[in-house]
């Protein structure tokens, strides 16, 4: 479904995004590192990471153009292994990858993969946060890795069926360098954001599991009324956390939801782990208020103990006053 109509017919869209100059920045930066052919990428690389042979000279870049999503999955994985049997250096720009999530798949695109003369496949991701010294902000670096690493769960799909082939776990992060719009990298090993992935998306709950438990009658199309846009969304769980709102269109309509509730995890996931059996903001103030609750739980001890100590302050600072 396309959450962002999703969230604007439910009344909560999405207000989060990236400015349209800092795309525009990016755009002519990854322009320049691919310039030429992507003649400064592959020195970047060669540099980073070396390899047998001599450095990048000629340098394939296959086009990718097909029609429709599953069309141009397919051209990549053909590109790919057209590309290993040449054993020369080549450059997918954009290509897309198809994983499965939930029994579903996706279709994901990274900014380059470059194949190597002996078979090995490099993830080459591009951003446009700067590197200064050498190091970048660690949670950008971060961000970026578990992107990565996706795209490389993806391109072993594809390399577990072309002979020769092999995906590496090493991804070469592009970035400018200080503060001017020159292209440096650094190499990122993404084995542990790898592991991390695969884990979670064996776990995920499959997309027809989760259709089983819907109403017969459940539409998620953004032409419906609200009301059965409300009742549909209603009947998935969601686990509202402040975090969603970097990263989920429906974040905001979740949130608004949550608060209706009342729900303490609107609050923050360390809140609610802290608060044990009490889900409700409502059950935490009657709590701390000594109308509920057991006082030999640590949990409600701790409130009442802290609304004491709120109201001697606020007493002590009346009396000041």
């Amino acid at each position: 479904m396309d959450k962002a109509a999703l969230a604007t017919a439910l009344g909560s869209p999405a207000a989060f995004g990236q400015s349209q100059f800092a795309f525009m920045r990016g755009n002519a930066f990854e322009a320049k590192v691919k310039a030429d052919g992507g003649t400064e990428l592959l020195r970047l690389l060669y540099e980073r990471l070396g390899g047998p042979g001599e450095a990048p000279h000629e340098v394939r870049v296959p086009d990718l153009a097909a029609a429709g999503p599953e069309g141009r999955a397919a051209r990549t994985a053909l590109a790919l292994r057209e590309a290993t049997a040449a054993q020369g250096w080549t450059l997918l720009d954009h290509p897309l990858l198809a994983l499965e999530v939930a029994g579903s798949p996706a279709y994901l695109e990274p900014d380059a993969v470059v194949v190597h003369p002996e078979g090995t496949w490099t993830v080459v991701e591009i951003k446009s946060f700067p590197m200064i010294d050498g190091s970048a902000d660690a949670a950008k670096v971060g961000a970026a890795a578990r992107q990565s690493a996706v795209y490389v769960l993806a391109l072993e799909r594809i390399a577990a069926m072309t002979e020769g082939a092999e995906v590496g776990h090493r991804v070469l992060l592009v970035c400018p360098k200080d503060f001017s719009n020159l292209p440096t990298a650094s190499v990122v090993d993404v084995r542990k954001q790898r592991a991390v992935t695969r884990r979670q998306l064996t776990r995920l709950t499959r997309i027809e599991d989760i259709a089983a438990t819907l109403p017969e009658d459940a539409t998620f199309d953004p032409g419906c009324s609200p009301q059965e846009l409300h009742r549909a969304v209603d009947a998935v769980g969601a686990a509202y956390a402040p975090e969603c709102l970097a990263a989920c269109e429906l974040a905001f309509h979740c949130r608004e939801r949550s608060r209706a509730r009342g729900a303490v995890e609107a609050l923050g996931r360390s809140v609610r782990g802290e608060l044990g059996g009490l889900t409700t903001v409502g059950a935490v103030l009657a709590a701390a208020a000594g109308k509920e609750g057991d006082p030999a739980d640590p949990t409600v001890a701790a409130l009442r103990r802290a609304a004491a100590l709120r109201a001697e302050a606020l007493e002590g600072r009346a009396v000041c006053h």
